[in-house]
């Protein structure tokens, strides 16, 4: 069973006892607990009860429900928390701006039962007379609602890889089968999938199908047949199979890997040249030219390889056309990680955890960016903390052999662009975050003339997850983004790409944008554990969507060429 859907039954345990008003610690337990087994790199299924106790905050409690899922595939607490709270108020804590008690007080006093019945409620009036609503939340409500009404349901690419990628594995032991891969957008790096689409090679069509639909975590078979089946996990995500044979591997791949409107561009391209370009290979007339290998269809049309994460027509024909693709960033390319916290703020694990973390996965520098005093809900620093945590930094820095810590702040940027932290404090420090974590609704021209402002001071050097959204959850700030990688790109201030799964900011086209005017950019966990640092992979990802090429990424860089950049090199 993937830690994604031990942590999803558990996190819905959280929401349903927080839900039913339990206690505030015992919700906590079992959220933090969700969190812990989402980031463990091994398979909590498979830990003994020993080693789960060591696992922090999993008591005798949270490691008998582990065991139970592993061993059930359900929880019998979670069973019962359904029978008591009803469905339509977990429903409606998907809404930004409704927290349990709103959700109960919409279920219980007006008898909501679905998002309709909300959004009815809503665009009525119901709403801002009740307890803990008014006008305000009314609207944005509203606001939510006409946001995302008509989207699909989808999650994070980041969740669903821990389910598709056992998936695979469970595939690729079955004897016959060559190859197994996802495609899809998953395989384009789409931040978030609505399904997965898996690619079998082999000739044992039945076979595979049979073992497809056997996989322990199927509640539900929604087509089957010799090549081809479609299943629901447990978790609601559909995943279709596709079993192709060597000869229309290739092209399958392609074909199912998309965009769609990538696909027909190319497909065009192979109708001027009297070719038939689908799924099972490359044709001309009735003969098959290709097929074996994606590379094919390009060399049918004409074109260079195309990377999937730049598939969605969006110039990339023509770039390959004239041979102005970029080289695209790769992991392997990163040199450091430029943003991550500590137990000193809000991390998980201390300085020297981190820092030991960092080191096994062979990174050159790291930043420590601890917050700011604004954020007194994770314990920021203040002048004097940043000092001492100076000091260990320098400590640990001259027992280390093989990377270099760098001291650094997350400083919030206030509603004014003025920074929370004093200037000689952020001039003592080697590298300066600025962040938004407040405040995002401010108009736009405010919210463009807030970072602007925060951009122009000599110590900042990144501007952090820029819109501060949070995928499904919030929108993020609105602001012009010419205007601000602009003065980023003037003022030699880096934008991030924040490779948290649920950020991902800045998004795939606002990165192409500002690396378009002249902005480097950083792909930086903002870790909180020494276990999100492997966050990476997704930063990555999202920055080659943006089209970034190794040398758009301040990270890539040795730490010599990395220190000219900041603010201490600019001096």
């Amino acid at each position: 069973m993937p830690n994604a859907e031990i942590a999803r039954l558990l996190r819905e345990v959280a929401e349903l006892l927080e839900l039913e008003s339990a206690n505030t610690f015992r919700v906590r337990a079992y959220s933090n607990a969700a969190r812990v087994i989402e980031e463990l790199p091994e398979a909590a299924a498979t830990l003994s009860p020993e080693r789960l106790h060591e696992l922090p905050g999993i008591g005798d409690d949270l490691a008998g429900k582990i065991a139970e899922i592993a061993a059930t595939g359900s929880l019998k607490l979670l069973r019962d928390l359904h029978r008591e709270v009803p469905h339509a108020a977990v429903e409606l804590l998907r809404v930004p701006g409704i927290g349990p008690k709103r959700a109960r007080t919409l279920v219980d006093t007006l008898g909501i039962r679905s998002m309709a019945g909300l959004a009815r409620a809503a665009k009525s009036g119901k709403l801002k007379a009740l307890p803990g609503f008014g006008a305000a939340i009314e609207k944005k409500i509203i606001s939510e609602l006409a946001v995302h009404s008509g989207e699909e349901k989808r999650i994070l690419r980041a969740t669903a890889a821990q389910y598709g990628e056992a998936l695979l594995e469970y595939m690729r032991a079955l004897p016959g089968v060559r190859r197994a891969e996802l495609a899809g957008s998953f395989r384009r790096g789409r931040e978030t999938v609505g399904d997965l689409d898996l690619l079998v090679e082999s000739s044992l069509g039945v076979e595979v199908s049979e073992r497809f639909v056997k996989y322990p975590e199927v509640r539900a078979v929604l087509a089957k047949g010799p090549t081809r089946a479609s299943v629901r996990l447990a978790s609601g995500l559909q995943v279709d199979l596709r079993v192709l044979p060597a000869e229309s591997y290739g092209a399958g791949l392609y074909y199912f890997t998309g965009s769609k409107a990538h696909n027909i561009a190319v497909r065009k391209m192979g109708q001027q040249r009297g070719l038939k370009i689908n799924e099972y290979g490359v044709f001309k007339g009735k003969r098959s030219i290709g097929g074996r290998r994606e590379q094919d269809v390009f060399d049918a049309v004409g074109l260079p390889w195309i990377p999937p994460e730049l598939r969605e027509d969006r110039g990339e024909i023509e770039a390959a056309g004239r041979g102005k693709l970029p080289k695209l960033v790769e992991y392997g390319d990163m040199r450091g990680d430029l943003q991550m916290h500590s137990t000193d703020s809000d991390g998980r694990d201390s300085l020297d955890a981190m820092a030991e973390a960092a080191q096994e996965l062979g990174y050159e520098y790291i930043a420590i960016t601890d917050h700011t005093p604004m954020l007194r809900i994770v314990n920021g620093l203040d002048r004097a903390r940043f000092l001492l945590q100076r000091k260990r930094v320098d400590r640990l820095n001259a027992r280390l052999r093989k990377l270099t810590v760098l001291a650094g702040a997350e400083v919030d940027i206030r509603a004014d662009g003025s920074l929370d932290l004093d200037d000689e404090t952020l001039e003592s420090l080697d590298i300066v975050l600025v962040s938004l974590h407040s405040k995002f609704d401010l108009p736009k021209a405010g919210q463009t003339e807030r970072i602007l402002r925060a951009i122009r001071h000599p110590a900042v050097d990144i501007v952090a997850h820029p819109t501060g959204r949070l995928i499904g959850q919030r929108r993020g700030a609105g602001f012009d983004l010419e205007r601000v990688a602009g003065a980023a790109a003037d003022h030699g201030v880096m934008l991030e790409v924040n490779a948290q799964p649920t950020r991902l900011d800045l998004d795939d086209i606002s990165c192409r944008a500002a690396i378009a005017l002249g902005v480097t950019i950083a792909i930086s966990t903002d870790a909180h554990s020494r276990d999100e640092l492997r966050n990476m992979r997704w930063g990555v990802d999202q920055a080659r969507r943006g089209w970034a090429a190794k040398g758009d990424v301040a990270n890539t860089r040795p730490l010599k060429a990395l220190l000219k950049l900041l603010h201490k090199g600019r001096r």
